[in-house]
């Protein structure tokens, strides 16, 4: 698993070359629709890494003033938000060619669809 804290994914909008995101596939939609799956997966990760990591400093009863001088959950949000985005980063990986996908036929999608 790629680690995402350390991909050299752009931190603001950057234009791309439509042809070399489309290039894998041959369709830039389908290729889109792949980003924007692995987007996702991207964005959950992040959430439940920072979620367990905040995890660790809650207590049972917080009074106002721990919460506002928690300066390690603090920084912790804060690296997190540094990062990043989720879509910018799964554009990094479909462009280094790092995202597998798999074309299905239209019988095995049924299939699939029947099994659940």
């Amino acid at each position: 698993m790629t680690d995402l804290k350390k991909i050299k994914a752009p931190l603001t909008t950057e234009t791309f070359d439509r042809k070399k995101i489309k290039e894998p596939t041959g369709n830039i939609y389908k290729a889109i629709k792949i980003i924007g799956k692995r987007a996702e997966q991207i964005n959950l990760e992040l959430r439940k890494e920072l979620k367990d990591k905040l995890m660790a400093f809650e207590t049972d009863q917080e009074t106002l003033a721990e919460i506002f001088e928690n300066k390690e959950q603090i920084d912790i949000s804060k690296f997190y938000e540094r990062l990043p985005k989720p879509t910018a980063i799964a554009l990094q990986e479909w462009l280094e060619g790092k995202i597998f996908w798999k074309e299905i036929s239209d019988e095995e999608y049924q299939s699939l669809k029947e099994n659940k």
